[in-house]
């Protein structure tokens, strides 16, 4: 369980990095694929542009929603991690280190990215 503040950051930085990892990057994209759908549409200049958007019913509607909203996504994620810590906490405690430092050098990287490009 959560024995100390170390513990709480832990499993909070490796619940956003998996959240990430499931959410937006392109590795998981065979994860996502099957609840989306691709649509085209014009955008403010009258060009045609493609859109991938939540299927519209069933099972694979509701995930792709879930899967569309990064805040949903997280509670679940959040819980699931949490979940993991306590009942198998032996062995999912090397996976929680590395999504947390996975996590951390994600929010660094954003941080020095942001302070190049100004």
């Amino acid at each position: 369980m959560i024995d100390s503040l170390l513990d709480f950051i832990l499993l909070a930085l490796a619940s956003f990095r998996l959240t990430r990892l499931i959410v937006y990057d392109k590795i998981t994209s065979f994860l996502r694929k099957p609840f989306f759908e691709e649509e085209d549409g014009k955008n403010e200049k009258g060009e045609i542009e493609t859109y991938i958007v939540p299927k519209k019913k069933g099972i694979k509607g509701f995930i792709g929603q879930l899967l569309n909203c990064y805040w949903c996504t997280g509670v679940w994620i959040a819980i699931f991690i949490v979940c993991l810590s306590y009942f198998f906490s032996y062995w999912s405690g090397p996976v929680i280190v590395v999504l947390a430092v996975a996590g951390l050098a994600a929010i660094l990287e954003t941080l020095v990215q942001h302070y190049i490009d100004e």
